[in-house]
């Protein structure tokens, strides 16, 4: 905090410490500590904040209450889920799936072009992963290389 005030006024830590030393008392005596108070006028009492004055003796006989923490809940992510479901989005069939990714939405939407059913399904949904079975899988990527070929 001196530092700070030094930099701040362009002085040095020592000349800080000396304008904003000050001696408080407590119940446990005088203390020093760093005092800044700010006037404020119209009869309100002056702003004050300190910093140290406190005794930093040990206190034997404090009894430490800690609280347990609560339970960590990990919640899964949806890819996750949709994984383990082990459906294909598209035929609603169970069995082994790979998942389809693109690389932006943006992607998807190819101008005076109808949308095929997986890139509707992607867009519906605005996700970029689509998890499908092995079959819808070589399907799409099937249809994307004769699409490219026909351009």
């Amino acid at each position: 905090m001196l530092k700070t005030l030094a930099c701040k006024y362009d002085s040095t830590v020592p000349k800080m410490a000396a304008k904003y030393k000050a001696t408080i008392d407590t119940p446990h005596g005088p203390r020093v500590c760093i005092q800044v108070s700010t006037d404020r006028g119209d009869g309100r009492k002056p702003l004050v904040a300190r910093f140290g004055g406190i005794p930093l003796k040990r206190q034997k006989k404090t009894v430490l209450d800690d609280r347990r923490p609560g339970p960590a809940t990990a919640h899964r992510k949806e890819l996750i889920l949709r994984l383990q479901a082990r459906r294909c989005e598209l035929c609603e069939l169970r069995a082994d799936v790979h998942v389809h990714h693109v690389r932006k939405l943006a992607d998807l939407a190819i101008p005076g072009q109808p949308q095929p059913a997986w890139a509707q399904l992607m867009a519906k949904k605005r996700r970029k992963t689509l998890v499908v079975c092995v079959a819808c899988h070589d399907e799409i990527h099937v249809r994307q290389l004769t699409a490219e070929f026909t351009e």
